[in-house]
């Protein structure tokens, strides 16, 4: 017994140490970081232990603002992203002709460039001196008034971003819950149809139980990677994020190290450990609620 257990551990080993040094270290170091108050990069010295970064990020007001688009972007994209593939996917599940075609169709978005997405988002939606973008030529062509949704009103750009995200985190969606459906017992639904159910009754009382753990987990990563976008607004807006005033947690991160007035991984840091704080606890909200609703 001992014997299998070394050999175990052994064979766990190169995983441990992995996960040991681009993890766990990172993570130690970050938490460092962040309790180093007026912290030298040129010296690496600090003048004392305290938690003066943290108060000053959530001072800060391009972290509020950072911290304000973050928050409309996940509670915006991730239940609209995840319902909409949901109808999709089950309309494709649907048909059985050309079905492998529309498959590949909406899949090609998530294999596509992110920042060549983003161009064409640019271009679709963007004024510039020649023209007033696709997306305008249409508003004018209904009697409406041409909007700047790349440096104009706030909630033109956050519609922008939205629309954008959603767009690009839909075709994995569907993939997944494409195969999910697929994988339900059909048989369940035939002995429905044979009680008398609608295909609406079916659908929510035997479909969408049956597919709860995928749609969970969809959930649960659309959480993760929304509160982690940063690519998205570059993409849409450039690199001088708090100009346009559509920077994400991770962009400030990124500014505070990186960023014309960066130098500061104290700062960067305590925003870090804000965010991971903040994802930690939107996920196990999602592990409690998932004891109660998902179905296995």
């Amino acid at each position: 017994m001992k014997k299998n257990s070394f050999k175990a551990w052994l064979y766990l080993l190169p995983a441990i140490l992995f996960l040991g040094i681009f993890m766990v270290y990172p993570l130690v170091d970050v938490l460092i970081y962040s309790l180093e108050e007026g912290y030298n990069s040129a010296s690496q010295t600090s003048t004392g232990v305290g938690l003066y970064n943290f108060s000053y990020v959530l001072r800060d007001p391009f972290f509020l603002q950072a911290l304000k688009n973050t928050f409309l972007l996940v509670i915006i994209t991730v239940p609209l992203s995840t319902v909409l593939s949901l109808l999709i996917a089950y309309g494709l599940s649907s048909i059985k002709k050309l079905r492998e075609l529309f498959q590949t169709v909406y899949f090609l978005p998530y294999v596509t460039n992110t920042l060549a997405v983003g161009l064409v988002f640019m271009i679709l939606f963007k004024k510039t001196p020649y023209s007033d973008g696709m997306v305008n030529a249409l508003i004018h062509l209904f009697g409406g008034e041409g909007v700047d949704f790349i440096t104009g009103p706030y909630w033109a750009k956050m519609f922008v971003l939205c629309f954008y995200t959603i767009w690009v985190v839909m075709p994995f969606k569907i993939l997944i819950l494409t195969s999910a459906l697929a994988s339900v017992n059909p048989n369940y639904q035939k002995a429905a149809r044979v009680d008398g159910a609608s295909g609406t009754k079916i659908f929510f009382k035997i479909t969408l139980p049956m597919i709860s753990p995928t749609l969970f987990y969809l959930i649960i990563t659309g959480f993760i990677g929304a509160f982690k976008a940063y690519s998205d607004s570059v993409a849409l807006f450039g690199t001088n994020l708090n100009a346009a005033g559509m920077n994400t947690i991770v962009g400030y991160v990124y500014d505070m190290l990186y960023g014309e007035g960066g130098g500061y991984p104290s700062f960067a840091s305590a925003a870090a450990l804000i965010l991971f704080l903040i994802i930690f606890t939107i996920t196990c909200v999602n592990l409690i609620i998932r004891r109660k609703k998902v179905v296995f």
